[in-house]
């Protein structure tokens, strides 16, 4: 997933993006990985793979990897998502295609990175999460490890990868040259460990898992409502002392027991009790409204329907509508970033397997 995503956000950016696959069978995840609609790729690669053209060709074979060199020649990116030797052993590796085009900027995106002792393990995110303590911080208190929610190694190091690769074209503006890239899941995952190094590092403790709790403040974190849970923030004194107002339970502000935060994290499960003693009183819809009207942080946990019917989610363009050969009308996550003079675009669906190899392979005819 990790090399796709990365691609697509290039894609979604405005680059031209040819999606090199094997024939006949393509990237697994057309096959091998999640729903199918009415085609046969499944929903899984539709969701990372817009904004790409597909060229099928087989890298063993010689006259074809030549016309894959004629594609390298050409590009200003090569992004690959092998484990580390592969490429070199295709004959498609930093070295031998910067040697024809040295301002190439070579990305290459594994489990654990090019070098090191773990290098050569199979990378995937689950065993990413579980080996950059990602596991370790995830889930409640003293229950079984668990794995984030969205697979966050393989995101990160999409995204990761995606910034270096726009560094690399910048610095390429400055030198005329281009150069390597080597990111990996582990990595990607261990770098968003902000909160939990600096715990560590501070105090000598080893992070553990807070349910929805934050490491160094509280309240702030979901709570029980009548009808279910709602998030709230009261992570300085002025929002503490506003929440205490806005659910009628103003003697907790004088509560020694919650008198500073580092008072409030020593007793945050008493804290939770006397809020929630609170919050159950009323519905999550009614209690937003309340806090947000107290200039309290509050929100509903919603659930992914729920988002996609939100009405702030369709005024950001957070869901678009794709016109696919096969499926026809399509939906997709919209565009993260808006850019006011160079906005991102959904300009085409996922390809078809090689839907695109006679015409890439006419701009680079011999």
């Amino acid at each position: 997933m990790a090399g796709p995503f990365c691609a697509q956000i290039l894609g979604d950016l405005g680059a031209d993006v040819i999606k090199v696959e094997p024939p006949g069978t393509g990237d697994q995840a057309r096959r091998a990985m999640g729903f199918r609609m009415r085609g046969e790729d499944t929903a899984a690669f539709l969701a990372v793979n817009r904004n790409k053209r597909s060229v099928a060709l087989d890298l063993k074979d010689d006259a074809q990897r030549a016309a894959f060199h004629r594609l390298a020649a050409t590009a200003d990116v090569v992004l690959e998502n092998f484990r580390p030797g592969v490429t070199e052993r295709l004959g498609i590796g930093y070295d031998a295609l910067s040697a024809s085009n040295p301002r190439l900027i070579y990305a290459s995106i594994s489990g654990f990175g090019q070098t090191g002792p773990s290098a050569m393990r199979p990378g995937y995110d689950l065993i990413a999460q579980g080996m950059a303590g990602v596991m370790s911080v995830t889930g409640d208190p003293g229950d079984d490890p668990v794995k984030c929610g969205v697979p966050i190694g393989d995101l990160s190091a999409g995204l990761f990868c995606a910034v270096a690769i726009l560094a690399a074209y910048v610095a390429r503006q400055k030198t005329g040259r281009g150069q390597r890239i080597d990111t990996s899941l582990f990595e990607g995952a261990l770098a968003l460990s902000i909160w939990e190094t600096a715990e560590l590092w501070a105090t000598g403790r080893v992070p553990e898992a807070l349910g929805s709790a934050h490491r160094l403040t509280a309240p702030y974190q979901a709570l029980r409502t009548r009808d279910g849970h709602m998030t709230v923030a009261g992570n300085n004194e002025r929002l503490w002392h506003r929440l205490c107002g806005a659910i009628g339970r103003e003697d907790l502000v004088s509560d020694p027991r919650f008198a500073t935060n580092d008072d409030r994290m020593a007793n945050r499960p008493a804290l939770e009790a006397e809020l929630e003693t609170a919050l159950r009183t009323r519905d999550t819809a009614e209690w937003v409204e309340a806090l947000l009207a107290a200039g309290v942080p509050a929100g509903p946990i919603n659930d992914y329907r729920q988002v996609f019917e939100d009405p702030h989610t369709l005024a950001r363009e957070m869901m678009v509508e794709v016109e696919h050969p096969v499926e026809g009308t399509i939906r997709a996550l919209g565009i993260p970033v808006k850019l006011s003079d160079t906005p991102g675009s959904v300009r085409r669906p996922a390809p078809l397997l090689g839907e695109h190899t006679e015409e890439i392979l006419r701009e680079v005819a011999p």
